[in-house]
């Protein structure tokens, strides 16, 4: 099924026999596997509203993210949250879609300043589990009506409500962009230059360690700012190590690569991502072996693994969330994909499962 609006969508789910498996552009198969009639969301796109001045953006679910960085950038605006591409690192196809981010929280390197896909949402629209279409938020920054559904239904994978529409507060593009780069860092030095640059006071955007052990540190804003910050921020890490540069579209390009994942992408094995104290990612990469790539100062772990690997018993009294991104649909249905929930957590997130889908026809067992 392909509906080509809200309407369609609500009489689709209405009228669903059984099991609904939600897709958006198909480049995000993360997940249990589910069986059920698919259910595409791609006809429900376009622009409903863009108010440069008032830095706000409402688009259609189905919209494809490449129509909204461009029509954002025609303005020299963007999504402050800069959203990964799964591709590579899936070996998916497809064209990422607005809706998929805001179902997967998708949020990249610029989430240590900017927030997560979620905390720059406005609003939304969406047809539940029965049919009816809800509505939260809107041109405003902040509502109180109720559930938080802007919050909710961002990263709730389909499993809650199926996204319609969703409004943005976006940022305009930085003037002037610069890199700085530690090189052969280990893991423990790594982390601590990272600290470093975030605790300082000079704005740093980005901080990761790619696989190979080199750091990248990043500055965006105004042109003689960046100037100025990258020369003092060089001056506090030049205790760890000398600072090369990266500029313009070198600094770009790097960072891209590092919000795809794209070290990972070729390597065999499962990918797996998890969350913890910047401080305890050196301990993670110790106990879990295998090729990782550091991001948000060592608060996101991307890791390699053998094929069918339980990372989480590796990581046992480490505290965080590891989630299985990319395996063989068999240890997907063997391992739980998404990091088990505390009990009390547990039931309530069967409890808003049972309120918004009570039929259970939304990707059930996807996230289970």
């Amino acid at each position: 099924m392909r509906p080509m609006n809200e309407d369609e969508l609500a009489e689709a789910i209405r009228g669903a026999e059984g099991p609904l498996r939600v897709r958006g552009g198909g480049t995000r198969p993360v997940g249990r596997p589910v069986t059920g009639e698919v259910l595409e969301t791609g006809g429900v796109a376009g622009v409903s509203l863009y108010d440069p001045g008032a830095l706000t953006l409402v688009v259609r679910a189905g919209t494809p993210l490449a129509e909204v960085a461009a029509v954002l950038a025609e303005e020299g605006q963007m999504l402050p949250f800069e959203p990964m591409d799964h591709r590579a690192v899936l070996g998916s196809g497809g064209e990422p879609t607005i809706g998929g981010v805001v179902a997967g929280n998708v949020s990249g390197p610029r989430r240590v300043v900017a927030g997560a896909c979620r905390d720059s949402m406005i609003g939304v629209r969406f047809v539940d589990g029965s049919g009816a279409v809800l509505r939260n938020g809107g041109r405003v920054m902040k509502n109180v009506t109720g559930y938080d559904l802007v919050r909710l239904m961002a990263g709730s994978y389909g499993t809650l409500g199926v996204v319609s529409e969703v409004g943005f507060k976006v940022l305009p593009v930085p003037e002037a962009e610069v890199s700085l780069v530690l090189e052969d860092m280990a893991p423990g030095p790594a982390v601590a230059a990272m600290a470093a640059a975030l605790g300082s006071a000079y704005g740093v955007s980005g901080a990761a360690r790619e696989p190979g052990g080199r750091v990248l540190l990043r500055l965006e804003g105004l042109a003689g700012s960046v100037a100025h910050r990258a020369q003092a921020l060089a001056g506090v890490l030049a205790r760890h190590e000398a600072c090369a540069r990266l500029e313009k579209d070198e600094s770009r390009a790097a960072w891209a690569a590092i919000r795809d994942v794209a070290a990972l992408a070729d390597m065999p094995g499962d990918v797996w991502r998890v969350s913890v104290k910047p401080s305890d990612a050196p301990k993670v990469l110790d106990r879990a072996g295998g090729t990782a790539l550091l991001d948000w100062g060592g608060g996101l772990v991307w890791l390699v693994q053998p094929e069918g690997t339980d990372l989480r018993a590796k990581l046992g009294g480490i505290g965080g969330h590891a989630t299985l991104i990319r395996a063989s649909e068999a240890t997907r249905a063997r391992l739980p994909v998404f990091h088990p929930e505390p009990a009390a957590l547990a039931r309530l997130a069967a409890g808003l499962r049972e309120k918004f889908d009570p039929r259970g026809v939304l990707n059930p067992g996807l996230m289970g």
